[in-house]
């Protein structure tokens, strides 16, 4: 195999693991990070790292020891989420890893309406300060979580009024994200690329495309803020749990979602999907609004 290492985080994953099997597929180096290396997916000729959580430094230094280049899937949402991204991220730059890739959100800024994308834009001024070449790639709302958030009585609830998100699948940030990590090259140093889809609908629109898939009605049925935290309050979540699921609604309705990039088909040389064609293409996801599901 040719060329430099690159080390993939969150392998196991939804982002993660798609990014691996392309890169793996092209025969460059690849090392695959876990926190359970027994969850990482078994690609031909990539190297497995030893346990290593984000938080671990000493832990991160030994995954890390060797790459030239980090593609780092932000952790699971956590209270300290900051604190383990950065610490990773020291750990990156103490063994001379070269270039960090991270996965960020769309509209990251420290007063964000969402209140995750606030952790990414911390996470990125810790990556813009330290001395490593980086892109952020920003990912919108995941086509996925529409179905995914619809209930089995075919409601989709929440407080995003009628605002709009063009929202992205999995399969095109990982050919975004490929195509940055496969190339070597300068242009994509300092870049912050905007991954959406190729059309920003509102939510009630999304409810009428289930709808149109499932032969059943479908409805959203927008949510005031506090109608919101009721709604969810017999889940047992942690506040700033049940808070980053309210705010990212808001987001969309405060028109911080609304961004139509064309940095897929500039990245990758195809059209982005649309949540027409992810819905063609991945009938299993609104499996449970099926009658007689």
């Amino acid at each position: 195999m040719n060329g430099p290492l690159i080390a993939v985080t969150g392998a196991s994953g939804a982002v993660g693991g798609r990014v691996a099997r392309r890169l793996a597929r092209t025969g460059v180096p690849v090392r695959l990070l876990g926190r359970d290396p027994s969850r990482l997916p078994e690609l031909p000729g990539a190297g497995t790292a030893p346990p290593a959580a984000y938080g671990e430094g000493d832990a991160m230094r030994r995954a890390l020891d060797g790459a030239h280049t980090l593609f780092l899937v932000s952790a699971h949402e956590s209270a300290d989420r900051v604190r383990e991204h950065t610490t990773a991220l020291d750990a990156a730059v103490a063994v001379g890893v070269e270039r960090i890739v991270y996965v960020s959100f769309l509209g990251a800024a420290p007063d964000a309406t969402f209140t995750f994308a606030r952790d990414h834009w911390h996470t990125e001024a810790h990556i813009r300060v330290a001395d490593v070449r980086h892109t952020f790639l920003r990912d919108s709302w995941y086509l996925a979580a529409l179905p995914a958030m619809t209930g089995a009585d075919g409601v989709l609830r929440g407080p995003g009024g009628d605002g709009r998100v063009a929202a992205v699948a999995h399969e095109d940030i990982a050919d975004a994200a490929a195509a940055v990590l496969l190339d070597e090259g300068t242009a994509h140093d300092g870049v912050t690329y905007d991954l959406t889809g190729p059309e920003a609908f509102t939510l009630a629109e999304a409810a009428e495309e289930l709808a149109r898939r499932t032969g059943r009605p479908v409805r959203y049925v927008p949510e005031t803020t506090e109608e919101a935290y009721a709604s969810r309050a017999s889940y047992g979540a942690e506040e700033w749990e049940v808070a980053g699921w309210v705010t990212s609604y808001e987001a969309i309705a405060a028109g911080e979602m609304a961004t139509v990039s064309d940095a897929v088909p500039t990245l990758t040389g195809h059209r982005a999907k649309s949540f027409a064609t992810y819905l063609d293409e991945n009938p299993e996801s609104y499996r449970h609004l099926l009658v007689g599901s």
